[in-house]
């Protein structure tokens, strides 16, 4: 490679992901690192991440734009809860206004990164284009946008008799642009954000529509509009009114997470209420929505104006709770000898989680395993050196912690510069450190897969606090230099 090739191939910081994230990234550095060069590689042919990839009917946030929304830029639609397109429009105007467009290059798979301490920098191998053409390019940071699940496939249970069933088997991760449901007979299967998402909105024109799942979620009602939001917009600046409602959503988020943590069953009986009140006192609400759980265990599922009660309340829909014994010819045949049958099956049974968008690593040509880690501040790993990924809450909108990372990388790049370090790692030296799961949710699909994650610690800042506004004053105003990080300019080969 010529010193002009390899110029090219170099940037400061290297962005793994164009999505909400990505952008986000992006962004963040222009502002905070102006002197630094960047570029973002994106896997597929097209930005947008989760919201270009999921075609499903309905798709939908699950979350407040306001929350959701990146904190540079207001959110100024009436609909709190946005459709994917607005939120895929929202994304790709933020990323054209900043000229962070011109930055990405699409069709670049990283399959691998390596660090070379000598050289302080990460040699990352990529496959560009539909021919997976191999290019090298390289990096003094790493940063990961990637997303926390497999793009590839979702997860779907070895159901018996798959084969037997002679209608159509979709997941909603690979919506069929060609799939006509109207009039017909529809099953589908799960019970979180997907599932609760699609029954409601297939239900407008599918003959009947029948949620089937093996065990009940959580489910609260909002407003898909902000009455509040919207008043302020109309007599404040987009940024102010956007700013108050951000911290409103914020701080009443928390208190009802706190709520559940130190009184769930009062806060069990608030969301039973909120259902009893929209389906009735004659709704087998102990059978089809109250689990076996504490709220927030696992993440609440929202439903925008009570869509999903409604579609049940008219009979579009219907809630049925048991496991299933086999597909058959004609549909479901479950455990309890009832039958369902069904024209579409639409398997919302979850993602395939992977780490770090499941690249391998290796320093110094020794392989990295992500769950012999600790995680530091919910973005990096003990002793991986100048590497990040943009990781967001569990309990609350994923960009409100994504912001808070990018500015703490901003921080850390900063204090690098100021000082003239290369290196930048996270190193445990506490023997009493305890680990524990990277992430305390009982959801299906984080059990299948929390093996293969980095482990948290029992105490800062090797612990995931959940929480925005002890993350705020940790990552932007506490110390970077704080005894664990450790900054060093090791000299090798050039």
């Amino acid at each position: 490679m010529s010193v002009q090739e390899e110029q090219q191939q170099h940037v400061d910081v290297l962005i793994v992901g164009a999505g909400l994230s990505g952008i986000g990234a992006a962004y963040h550095l222009q502002v905070n690192c102006p002197g630094r060069s960047y570029a973002i590689l994106e896997g597929r042919e097209r930005s947008g991440g989760t919201w270009d990839l999921f075609r499903y009917p309905g798709i939908r946030s699950d979350s407040d734009m306001y929350t959701l929304g990146y904190s540079f830029r207001p959110w100024t639609q009436a609909k709190a809860i946005a459709d994917g397109p607005s939120i895929l429009k929202y994304v790709r105007e933020t990323a054209k206004d900043h000229g962070i467009d011109a930055k990405i290059r699409f069709n670049h798979r990283v399959v691998r990164a390596s660090w070379s301490t000598g050289e302080a920098r990460w040699w990352v191998d990529v496959e560009r284009g539909p021919e997976r053409e191999p290019v090298r390019m390289s990096c003094n940071f790493l940063f990961m946008c990637s997303g926390y699940y497999n793009y590839a496939a979702g997860y779907t249970p070895d159901f018996a008799g798959t084969a037997d069933f002679a209608g159509r088997i979709v997941h909603p991760q690979h919506w069929p642009e060609d799939l006509d449901y109207a009039g017909k007979r529809v099953v589908v299967i799960g019970s979180g954000a997907t599932a609760m998402t699609l029954v409601p909105e297939m239900a407008k024109t599918a003959g009947h529509v029948t949620l089937l799942q093996r065990s009940p979620t959580y489910v609260v009602s909002r407003p898909a509009e902000d009455p509040i939001a919207n008043r302020l917009r109309r007599h404040l600046p987009d940024r102010l009114a956007y700013g108050i409602t951000r911290w409103k959503n914020v701080l009443l988020s928390m208190l009802f997470f706190r709520l559940s943590r130190r009184k769930p069953e009062r806060a069990k009986q608030m969301i039973l209420g909120g259902v009893r009140q929209a389906l009735g006192p004659d709704y087998d609400i102990a059978t089809h929505f109250t689990p076996r759980y504490n709220p927030w265990d696992q993440r609440l599922c929202l439903v925008p104006d009570g869509d999903l009660f409604a579609a049940l309340n008219a009979g579009r829909a219907s809630m049925v709770t048991d496991h299933i014994d086999t597909f058959t010819p004609r549909g479901i045949r479950l455990k309890s000898g009832q039958e369902l049958d069904a024209d579409l099956i639409v398997t919302a049974t979850g993602l395939d989680l992977q780490v770090l968008g499941g690249i391998a690593l290796d320093i110094d040509g020794v392989p990295v395993n992500p769950a012999a880690t600790f995680n530091y501040k919910g973005m990096m790993y003990s002793d991986v050196p100048n590497l990040a990924s943009s990781f967001g809450y569990t309990n609350a909108s994923w960009t409100l912690k994504c912001d808070l990372t990018c500015e703490y990388v901003c921080r850390v790049l900063n204090h690098m510069d100021r000082h003239g370090w290369r290196q930048c790692t996270p190193h445990n030296t506490d023997p009493a450190l305890v680990a524990e799961p990277w992430l305390d949710f009982s959801s299906g699909y984080v059990q299948r897969s929390i093996g293969k994650f980095p482990k948290q610690g029992s105490r800062a800042p090797w612990r995931l606090y959940q929480n925005y506004a002890r993350d705020l004053m940790s990552l932007r105003f506490g110390a970077v230099d704080d005894g664990v990080m450790v900054f060093s300019s090791p000299r090798g080969k050039a």
